[in-house]
């Protein structure tokens, strides 16, 4: 099964909007939002049945036993994250500010603390005659590279024999969700806006993916709102060396799709022929 994944340098370029119309338009049998810290792409492919949740645990978190504590105060003094809560000789601790790191475990002599285990995540699989991958990250919690590990490891488990292509949003910017999600594609199609933000955050994403033996492709969404920046977006890619395929028109048409939850291949529009001949482009180098 080949994997595709298409990412972005930044937030805002049209990513998901592109991605679900790649899924319409191959018919996939298997793809998977991660974007764990904000997954929207079950608004634009809804699923008419029940979702498989199963829950992700991080790292233990320490937890006082109100009744062993002796109040010696030895946690609160070590704890390099100010995680431990002192009310007046009552000691508890901050869920959002405990790292897991155990030092108030090894070093409390009442044996009060324990390190209990801890969900930071909710993962969902919808599965039938297809299989989409999802995950939500819990409020205030880390390990977002390990999470979209598993949203990716839960599709490729459970797709069907005949799946040879998946699908794969990835998030915005170049941080652990996106390095865990770059493991193991065949091809990453880059979508990029004429801005400048836009042409430094591209430079990161295609230094990010070539480091990581990652095959890039890049396609300019919305190229008209700025032409100058897109002329020199294309030779960047020109003299990089780096698979270029193709440009999208800014579209109102697509504002309204997204606003209705609907898939712009579903229009008739400049934007969606567009995007159709992104899409042509980009099989080929798969």
């Amino acid at each position: 099964m080949k994997q595709l994944l298409i990412l972005s340098g930044k937030g805002g370029t049209g990513k998901t909007t592109i991605a679900s119309a790649f899924i319409k338009l191959t018919e996939a049998k298997a793809f998977a939002d991660c974007d764990v810290d904000a997954p929207n792409l079950h608004l634009l492919m809804p699923q008419d049945y029940q979702a498989v949740k199963s829950d992700f645990y991080g790292l233990d978190k320490a937890n006082i036993d109100q009744d062993k504590c002796s109040a010696c105060n030895l946690c609160y003094e070590h704890c390099r994250f100010d995680a431990i809560i002192k009310s007046d000789n009552s000691y508890s601790v901050d869920y959002f500010a405990c790292e897991g790191c155990a030092l108030c475990y090894e070093i409390c002599p009442a044996n009060a603390i324990s390190m209990q285990k801890c969900v930071i995540g909710d993962l969902e699989l919808f599965k039938s005659d297809i299989v989409f991958s999802t995950a939500k990250l819990r409020m205030g919690n880390g390990n977002s590279g390990l999470l979209v590990t598993e949203v990716k490891k839960q599709m490729k488990d459970n797709k069907l024999e005949s799946t040879d292509l998946a699908i794969i949003d990835g998030s915005p910017g170049i941080g652990c969700p996106v390095i865990a999600s770059l493991s193991g594609v065949d091809l990453v199609l880059i979508v990029t806006e004429p801005s400048i933000s836009g042409m430094s955050d591209l430079k990161r994403i295609v230094q990010t993916s070539q480091k990581l033996q990652a095959k890039p492709a890049v396609c300019i969404n919305k190229f008209d709102t700025n032409l100058e920046v897109s002329v020199k977006i294309e030779s960047y890619c020109q003299k990089e060396n780096l698979t270029f395929v193709g440009i999208i028109p800014y579209d109102e048409q697509v504002i309204k799709a997204v606003n209705m939850g609907k898939n712009i291949i579903d229009y008739d529009c400049k934007a969606s022929q567009a995007i159709k001949d992104v899409f042509k482009n980009t099989i080929k180098h798969l």
